[in-house]
């Protein structure tokens, strides 16, 4: 097989449960070795993605590809595919290295070769002391690395992850999420992880796509997602923004010219410039604003003044009104020490066109 055919390739995948519609004619290719997140709030069609993967539902219509071959129809056993569970779904009965064993065995190796596999996949995992411990004497941290070790075992093409980080702690959690990615680098595995969690997301993909009402909003980067979103509801959804509601004046080589409240402003469209005259909302970055004594001498430049002020931590939330009669603020991030210099005086904040992503819808 080629390294360049995706590994998986779905096309027109519909699945329908009665009268309602989860996944709506879903064309996807995933690379190999591509830690793809399926993104999404309950109900957004990412994890019957995942069962559909797997071979759990079968689609309604459309075909699933797997390294050139369609299992549309495919048993789960019958794929290259391992899955990791929100609880881990571990036999607690069984030690370490039994719960690792258990998909060779199905898998019909001999015993010197499960063996094999077992010290090898333990090693890699930093799991050789734990070979004769039950899960209930494991840490979270541990179970899901035995979990992973299970699931990689069989040397699958495509490990799927649903929500396997949901039962950590947050501090926890942090640490596994960089474990997490740090095997799937090693492994050059192609993970497919499904998540409600945004931070989640950003940190550990290659590819994040963003789900909603069974269609995918955006497809893209981390970095794509988070300072160039498509649609109101990526802008949203990720990360915290401001959100800006104008009129489409027209376009200077590749920005979009948008009136907002007497202000003229520049930005760009990642999802295809709307036409003049058109309302228009842009999504502009909170950590993107610069502070300045003076007008600056950047594209969007406005005056303020600070109406509030959050300390978190590091950092600290600035609250400007920009013109009170229209109701026209924005919200900005700096770190504390500029932050609590800042008084009764108008401050001027700018940005560049690159920085505010005019939106779709």
């Amino acid at each position: 097989m080629n390294d360049d055919t995706p590994l998986v390739r779905l096309k027109g995948v519909t699945k329908k449960f009665g009268d309602m519609t989860a996944l709506d004619n879903l064309t996807l290719d995933i690379a190999r070795g591509e830690f793809v997140t399926f993104l999404g709030p309950s109900g957004c069609g990412k994890s019957t993605t995942l069962r559909i993967l797997g071979g759990f539902e079968r689609p309604t219509s459309g075909s699933v590809i797997l390294n050139g071959e369609d299992v549309t129809l495919q048993p789960p056993e019958k794929r290259q595919v391992n899955m990791v569970f929100q609880d881990y779904a571990l036999f607690p009965h069984m030690t370490v290295r039994q719960n690792i064993s258990f998909g060779l065995e199905l898998k019909g190796m001999d015993k010197k070769s499960i063996r094999q596999r077992q010290d090898e996949i333990m090693s890699f995992l930093e799991l050789d002391t734990y070979g004769d411990r039950y899960p209930a004497q494991l840490s979270g941290g541990q179970r899901q690395r035995v979990a992973l070790a299970r699931a990689l075992a069989p040397d699958p093409a495509l490990l799927l992850l649903d929500e396997p980080l949901g039962a950590l702690d947050a501090k926890l959690r942090g640490q596994v999420q960089q474990e997490l990615k740090s095997i799937q680098r090693r492994t050059n595995k192609t993970f497919f992880f499904v998540t409600h969690d945004q931070e989640e997301a950003l940190t550990m993909s290659d590819r994040v796509v963003v789900m909603n009402k069974g269609r995918v909003e955006q497809d893209g980067t981390p970095e794509e997602l988070y300072f160039h979103p498509a649609s109101r509801f990526v802008a949203e959804f990720i990360g915290e923004t401001n959100l800006l509601s104008g009129k489409m004046r027209g376009l200077e080589g590749d920005a979009v010219v948008m009136d907002w409240f007497g202000q003229t402003l520049r930005g760009h469209a990642p999802g295809g410039a709307p036409r003049t005259g058109d309302d228009i909302t842009a999504s502009l970055r909170l950590e993107k604003l610069r502070f300045h004594k003076a007008r600056p001498d950047s594209c969007n430049a406005v005056q303020g003044r600070v109406v509030g002020k959050t300390f978190l931590g590091s950092r600290m939330a600035v609250d400007l009104m920009i013109d009170e009669a229209a109701g026209a603020s924005l919200r900005a991030f700096v770190d504390a020490e500029t932050g609590q210099s800042f008084g009764a005086d108008p401050v001027w904040v700018g940005w560049s066109s690159d920085a505010m992503a005019v939106l779709r819808d």
